[in-house]
């Protein structure tokens, strides 16, 4: 008998991890039970009862991801962990000895399973204290990698059973919405783009007073799920009340019908995979409203929150003629601010704020964004005074500010040379408060003419300048794999959104972090979250 809804069942495993449970069945996974390792603050990871640091066998290394096999148990580098599979036959599922999350070593992708999912959380349940009554803590809601509070000091001498409850009445008090989501196969740049579109004061309230009406809704078809539907199912979820990690399976199968080229397991931008999505909401809602109008009149919910208008000035180095153009955008690419910084010091690793040096900073990299910008000799723009291309200067400036701000830093660098790419791990300082007032275009064109601009009609006035901080993606690792994760500041605290894991966190982390998307918020709509 056919399922009653196939569409929406979990993303099918890889050859692979299919053929391991064929074979083994769930017995595959009780052997892994003796190596999980579950911490008091309900993080989950593998540990070999021979060795307290774990290494690789065929080179003894101990940095970077390590894979333990489960058929034989062998810990493997990822240098490493293709070669064990290679001459093992059938060795071809691992489990991420830090992460507890499994590993398909033929694909090398990570790949997802309830039933493993199943077998961490139980181990989890198994770990915690027991009193009288049985199991310390309601099973219903244990978690994989349930993280509590990080800030929870244990003192020894304190029974075990208080400090259970105390780290469970801390997990309590976290704002409603706070859930982890699991990662289904490195989808982590998933998982942090809807950390943020969750907890977006507009985007959020939209979806949670049911402005899209899920059971109504007739954009869907037979063959293609309703992306907006699937987005308001994992708002619905999130905001139940359940603290454990949910996994957006459903929206992970809608958004590959939605986006075929990027229907896969491997790694993708998380920077792209924002624009993207919104530009996929504004195909399926925006159209249906608006047909006739372009994106700058768009009522659909992605445009209504992030869009905003970003003026371009073009000016005659012969004439002085300027020619203005404005184009809608939901996001403001800037480049790090290196003037404070030696190429030396770019080319090394990256330098922690700690140490004595100059680092980049958000306003030098919105100064640098709309500073005045000689046009090279090739790109000479033809002048409709001068009848003829001439050199010019091109100057951008922010001409109507969005409800939402996304900020993106370009962690890239490309040689032209060496003819490859790099990431640039710069540490960026970034205000918790931002007024934009002077990167408007009332501002920019005032400044260049020297305040000699009596009136200036412009929708930048109509909006507050005022914004506050809310989330922040970082990205470690290199450029061409990594990991994404997400910083939320909700009432004034910031909560880091890892995956499945929620930790409480001080400032001083989000700050050392290598932050690659910035978002905020107008000041109003923070207070009033």
């Amino acid at each position: 008998m056919s399922p009653r809804n196939p569409v929406y069942s979990n993303p099918k495993p890889c050859k692979h991890l299919a053929e391991f449970k064929l074979s083994y069945g769930s017995y595959g996974y009780n052997s892994l039970q003796n190596y999980l390792k579950t911490t008091i603050n309900g993080r989950t990871s593998v540990k070999n009862q021979k060795t307290d640091i774990p290494r690789c066998s065929s080179c003894n290394g101990c940095q970077g991801t390590l894979h333990m096999c489960l058929i034989c148990s062998s810990i493997s580098c990822s240098s490493h962990t293709l070669l064990h599979s290679q001459s093992e036959r059938g060795h071809d599922i691992a489990v991420d000895v830090e992460r507890s999350e499994l590993y398909c070593c033929l694909c090398s992708d990570q790949v997802y399973d309830p039933d493993f999912d199943r077998t961490v959380v139980l181990k989890h349940i198994m770990s915690l204290p027991r009193n009288r009554n049985g199991v310390e803590g309601v099973i219903g809601r244990s978690s994989k990698r349930r993280r509590l509070n990080s800030g929870v000091e244990l003192d020894s001498k304190e029974p075990r059973q208080s400090v259970s409850m105390r780290d469970r009445r801390a997990k309590s008090c976290y704002p409603l919405g706070l859930r982890g989501l699991n990662n289904l196969g490195s989808t982590c740049f998933m998982n942090s783009v809807l950390q943020v579109l969750l907890h977006a004061p507009p985007f959020r309230n939209y979806f949670l007073s049911d402005e899209h009406k899920r059971q109504t809704c007739k954009k869907g078809s037979s063959d293609k799920l309703c992306l907006l539907c699937n987005i308001d199912a994992i708002f619905s979820a999130v905001f139940s009340g359940d603290r454990s990690p949910y996994s957006p399976a459903q929206f992970l199968y809608s958004w590959w019908q939605h986006s075929a080229n990027l229907a896969c397991y491997e790694e993708q931008d998380a920077h792209e995979f924002f624009i993207s999505l919104l530009d996929r909401i504004h195909e399926k809602e925006g159209k249906a409203r608006n047909p006739h109008k372009d994106n700058e009149d768009c009522q659909c919910i992605a445009h209504r929150v992030f869009s905003g208008l970003l003026r371009s000035d073009v000016t005659c180095m012969t004439c002085g003629n300027t020619s203005t153009t404005c184009d809608p955008c939901v996001d403001i690419s800037l480049d790090l601010d290196m003037s404070n910084c030696s190429l030396t010091e770019v080319a090394n690793k990256a330098k922690k704020p700690s140490e004595d040096t100059e680092v980049s900073t958000l306003l030098g990299c919105l100064n640098l964004f709309t500073k005045p910008e000689k046009l090279g000799s090739d790109q000479k723009l033809y002048c409709k005074n001068c009848q003829e291309k001439r050199d010019s200067l091109k100057q951008m400036s922010i001409k109507r500010l969005p409800l939402v701000l996304c900020l993106h830093i370009k962690r890239f660098a490309h040689s032209a040379v060496r003819k490859m790419s790099r990431k640039i791990d710069q540490y960026l300082q970034f205000p918790l408060h931002l007024d934009i007032t002077p990167y408007l275009s009332s501002s920019v064109v005032r400044n260049r003419f020297g305040n000699r601009v009596f009136a200036f009609e412009g929708d930048d006035l109509d909006t507050s300048a005022e914004f506050e901080i809310f989330a922040v993606i970082t990205h470690s690792g290199m450029l061409e794999s990594g990991h994404y994760v997400t910083y939320l500041r909700l009432k004034k605290q910031w909560y880091k959104c890892d995956d499945a894991w929620i930790t409480e966190v001080d400032e001083g982390i989000v700050r050392a972090s290598q932050c690659y998307m910035l978002f905020y918020v107008q000041k109003t709509l923070y207070r009033n979250q």
